[in-house]
């Protein structure tokens, strides 16, 4: 029923919104109770002078003015307006021995006896409610002031939130410090905390992990100078060959690092999902990747991705697949909006969603490269979906 008053803000506008409902019900109400009790009044009285004027007329054989004027009625004497008066009571039906009805605005009352008929106008109204207007007056700016001040105080809160949701993009270089003594302002305070042990951990953690790609681009360097050295061209090539893939190994950790501190932009560009395909295959560096993978293009689409973040997943996915098949071969197969690949191997042991984690271990060791896989998709908004069919593994990217 409240589904739509789920945030702080909607549920304080109920509460308002009833309040002052409930202020104006009781406002209404009261007037109204106000007005009958008039009314009720207003009749008893004007059945009393009815009454007081036909006993004094039997007693005196006139009618008391100096009475009715000091009970705020006055006696009709015009006799073209009472012609009116009694020509729109009989039409309404309400020409009888004693009534009372509106006319033109006026209040007037017929007595009609054996002894004498009268058309008299009662002057008397209600009394206008300026003291109660005043005092729900005053509740009212109360109450409205009160959901002011609230909701003013409110408003560190929507500014602590669009930090947050900037933090969360991966803008590091904010501050939510609060000098007030709330508890937004605490939560304001501890966040700010948290977000600055955040920024020094992650700049340590990349200033380590630079340190170490950098350290270990020195000896690479050395090993390829040394293999242009080596007498046998098939040994300097395998050696050639060695160190290019640590040096691709150490760009990719740069990339991961990169991906997994959310400290890079994307690159976004519409590729054919066959190119992509052919940069993957490029990046897995290894001899005849003919005999390895197989490619078959049903209908080639085009997709709009990060090209170096892209390739990195589909070469992880076919290193994995090559990796762990029981042939050591792989088909990948490109049709409408998704690429499946394909590869003869057991069952996995365990949901997808579980080698999602970094870094998780079992017998079939997908273990880094779905995490990297998964990430990179999740910021291209894509999945990854797996299923096991006639002894073959499938992972469907869409």
């Amino acid at each position: 029923m409240f589904k739509g008053f789920s945030s702080l803000r909607s549920k304080i506008n109920l509460v308002f919104s009833i309040t002052l409902l409930l202020l104006a019900i009781l406002f209404v109400g009261s007037i109204k109770y106000d007005h009958a009790k008039f009314e009720e009044r207003n009749e008893a009285q004007e059945r009393a002078i009815s009454h007081y004027l036909y006993n004094y007329y039997l007693k005196t054989g006139k009618i008391d003015e100096a009475y009715l004027e000091s009970q705020n009625v006055s006696l009709i004497k015009d006799k073209g307006q009472i012609i009116q008066i009694e020509r729109s009571f009989k039409e309404k039906g309400k020409y009888k021995r004693y009534a009372v009805d509106t006319y033109r605005l006026q209040r007037i009352i017929l007595i009609n006896n054996d002894r004498f008929k009268l058309f008299l106008e009662n002057k008397n109204r209600p009394k206008y409610p300026i003291k109660r207007i005043a005092i729900f007056s005053i509740v009212f700016l109360l109450i409205i002031s009160l959901y002011l001040w609230i909701v003013k105080s409110l408003k560190p809160l929507s500014v602590l939130k669009k930090k947050i949701k900037t933090f969360s993009e991966g803008n590091l270089d904010i501050q939510c410090t609060s000098d007030k003594n709330d508890e937004i302002a605490e939560v304001a305070n501890e966040f700010d905390h948290a977000v600055t042990m955040i920024r020094e951990l992650l700049q340590s953690r990349q200033l380590f992990l630079r340190a170490i790609m950098h350290e270990l681009k020195t000896p690479i360097a050395k090993g390829r100078l040394m293999s242009e050295m080596l007498p046998d061209e098939k040994n300097k090539a395998r050696m050639h060959s060695i160190f290019e893939r640590l040096n691709l190994l150490i760009d990719e950790f740069a990339k991961i690092e990169k991906i997994t501190s959310k400290n890079f932009k994307l690159n976004i560009k519409p590729y054919k999902m066959s190119d992509l395909l052919e940069a993957s295959i490029d990046m897995l560096m290894v001899e005849n990747p003919a005999r390895l993978i197989t490619v078959k293009i049903k209908k080639d689409y085009i997709v709009k991705a990060d090209f170096e973040l892209f390739t990195l997943v589909i070469k992880n996915l076919l290193d994995n697949a090559i990796k762990y098949s029981t042939n050591k071969h792989v088909t990948v197969i490109i049709n409408e909006n998704r690429i499946e690949v394909i590869n003869k191997a057991k069952a996995l042991k365990e949901p997808l969603e579980n080698y999602f984690k970094p870094f998780h271990s079992s017998k079939s060791g997908l273990g880094l490269g779905i995490y990297i896989v998964k990430s990179i998709l999740d910021i291209h908004h894509m999945t990854l979906k797996y299923r096991h069919e006639e002894g073959e593994n499938i992972f469907i990217v869409e």
